[in-house]
């Protein structure tokens, strides 16, 4: 398989605290990575990091054979291979959906207007958000809100699709229809990292579960062998809490 991106001795400490220690793993390319695990276990600072959204305290991120830790490598190109969507959704609240699926392609791969109209509406299609290009984020729920987002990663045509908890944020109600794009996504090939706590989507799609503790990654495997078979006592402690397993 095609690794898009490998990992390598990723450390991050904000001060004296070191909150990622030694990383070491690869995604390939159409792969669906999992990354679970309790708060303050490094998840989020691993994806703030692969997108360079927090830098790395030492180790190398691969992408394309080039260590893009490298000195004289261009981060802003390598950014926009990396499609971010956060808890928060982070639209711009002064444009219509449909612009705030366009104003990154115009501006940082200097798509004409009439280009990045066309792809944005392909992705507003692919979320089912496209019969509300008119309106403007306040006049939106969570859960459609958070589809825009998803559908302004992809209108800039990435090469991996990063998750920050994407529904951390919703009411449970609108868990499930972002939920449901995503596992469309998934279908399609696209090579997703998704940091989550919905377990049951995890285990339904999936590639590859990694459960982070303490900053390390303590145990990755196949969905069935983390969540029927775990072979770390921590794994098998965090799964009993979020499950509510005897």
């Amino acid at each position: 398989m095609e690794k898009v991106i490998k990992i390598q001795h990723l450390r991050k400490s904000f001060g004296t605290n070191e909150v990622l220690k030694d990383i070491n793993f690869s995604v390939d390319k159409g792969e669906v990575v999992c990354i679970i695990g309790s708060s303050g276990s490094g998840k989020s600072t691993l994806l703030r990091c692969i997108n360079l959204l927090e830098t790395p305290s030492g180790g190398q991120i691969i992408y394309n054979g080039e260590n893009i830790l490298d000195d004289d490598h261009n981060i802003n190109e390598y950014r926009t291979k990396m499609g971010m969507v956060f808890q928060q959704f982070n639209l711009f609240n002064n444009h219509n959906v449909l612009n705030n699926c366009v104003v990154g392609q115009r501006t940082v791969l200097k798509r004409s207007q009439e280009e990045a109209e066309k792809i944005a509406m392909k992705y507003l299609n692919v979320v089912g958000m496209d019969q509300y290009i008119n309106a403007k984020p306040r006049q939106l729920s969570g859960g459609q809100k958070q589809r825009v987002a998803i559908a302004r990663a992809l209108s800039m045509e990435p090469d991996v699709m990063l998750f920050d908890e994407p529904t951390s944020a919703l009411d449970p109600e609108m868990v499930g229809e972002v939920l449901q794009v995503m596992k469309s996504l998934a279908e399609t090939g696209l090579t997703m990292l998704v940091v989550t706590h919905e377990m049951e989507f995890a285990r339904e799609v999936a590639d590859r579960v990694v459960f982070m503790d303490g900053g390390i990654i303590a145990e990755e495997g196949p969905p069935e062998q983390i969540f029927n078979d775990p072979k770390e006592d921590r794994t098998k402690e965090f799964l009993r809490r979020v499950l509510n397993k005897v």
